[in-house]
């Protein structure tokens, strides 16, 4: 197993390795956190052209489906009821309106759930709250290094041997 940066878990991780993987990983959830938001987005968008949809069809069928239905609804009343003709086309007229009611009806359900849609403010919220944690977050207290000996506490075939390899 092994860490983002590819050292081993566990292992002493030097600053900059660790500051690395840090902004790796912040880059990484910023981006994940505008991919949610699209995602979200997308959703709200889908949903405001159903409610969109669901309104146009409700005017088509009130608009262009009246004078067929409104004459074969009445003239088939008629024929069942032997009712006057003007009463027959009042229901007729009375069922058209009635499905567009329903149709508008189905439009506004999806409006509603359009405008309830928090998607970005979800996000947005999520991004604050990532950010706050890292504000307060604090470093690891490091522990304390053994005290390495003075130079003149040093074997002197060391300090030599430095000498030689340096010049």
């Amino acid at each position: 197993m092994s860490a983002p940066d590819g050292s081993p878990v566990g292992a002493e991780r030097s600053i900059g390795q660790l500051f690395a993987s840090a902004t790796t990983e912040m880059s990484a959830l910023v981006h994940d956190e505008i991919a949610l938001a699209k995602a979200q987005l997308k959703q709200d968008v889908k949903r405001g052209a159903t409610s969109g949809g669901a309104f146009t069809a409700a005017g088509a069928v009130l608009v262009f489906s009246l004078p067929m239905l409104n004459f074969a609804l009445a003239y088939g009343i008629r024929t069942w009821s032997d009712w006057n003709l003007a009463i027959c086309f009042l229901l007729s007229f009375a069922a058209n309106v009635l499905v567009a009611v329903a149709l508008a009806l189905i439009g506004t359900v999806f409006a509603k759930k359009a405008k309830k849609g928090k998607g970005p403010q979800k996000v947005a919220a999520s991004m604050k709250e990532t950010a706050g944690v890292l504000q307060k977050a604090k470093p690891h207290p490091r522990p304390e290094l053994p005290e390495t000996p003075a130079l003149e506490d040093r074997a002197p075939a060391a300090i030599e041997a430095v000498a030689r390899s340096s010049s």
